[in-house]
């Protein structure tokens, strides 16, 4: 947790939970102990995806397929999410969940290492929200700047990693390398001509950036 403790349950408070199935897969990665976004980034995204309304979203990072189905709710009518996931067995159950949230014809899984995805795929997308390995998120950005459109947001997930991006004094020996990395991402969203970019101390931290050309 990066801010105090105070400030982020009264920001959850103010966030209506969850009915259903979306309800349904929060209690499964609590108890199984699946990390998927934070309640008050969940909210974040979807008050910006209202915004813009996307037609394509690129997911680096499926998990159990919680925030792609929650990203369908604010997609163009006929659009389409590809969702990147390492790991075969939890693409599995992500495919299994998506089946029973009625969204297996919106949502594709591809199953595989993200660089090797990414260096495979040749599509446009409005939306990319970055939630993978945080000591990759330098190697991807080149993908995502080649397939974001003008006007596009690339969203990036916990770059503040438990405040250890902010602050020497917190980073854990075995993290150093990750840190140094997302550090080096932040230094290139921010300094990027293409890019306006915000980092916004939800959640874990995310990186707000939107393509000017």
């Amino acid at each position: 947790m990066i801010n105090y403790e105070y400030i982020t349950t009264y920001i959850r408070n103010t966030i209506n939970k969850n009915e259903g199935f979306l309800r349904e897969l929060e209690r499964y990665a609590e108890e199984n102990h699946i990390p998927i976004i934070q309640p008050e980034v969940a909210k974040l995204i979807t008050v910006l995806g209202n915004m813009q309304k996307p037609g394509r979203i690129l997911e680096i990072g499926t998990a159990i397929g919680y925030s792609a189905i929650l990203m369908t709710s604010f997609l163009k009518q006929g659009g389409k999410i590809d969702t990147i996931e390492r790991y075969e067995k939890m693409a599995e159950k992500a495919r299994e969940n998506i089946k029973m949230a009625g969204k297996e014809d919106t949502i594709n899984i591809i199953i595989g290492d993200a660089m090797d995805v990414l260096a495979c795929l040749d599509k446009q997308y409005d939306m990319i929200f970055v939630d993978a390995a945080k000591g990759q998120y330098p190697e991807f950005l080149p993908h995502c700047m080649r397939m974001l459109v003008k006007g596009g947001l690339l969203i990036s997930d916990n770059v503040l990693y438990q405040g250890m991006v902010a602050t020497n004094e917190l980073v854990v020996r075995r993290k150093k390398t990750i840190v140094t990395r997302l550090r080096k991402y932040l230094t290139t969203l921010c300094n990027s001509d293409e890019l306006e970019t915000c980092i916004i101390p939800v959640g874990d931290g995310v990186a707000l950036s939107y393509k000017l050309k």
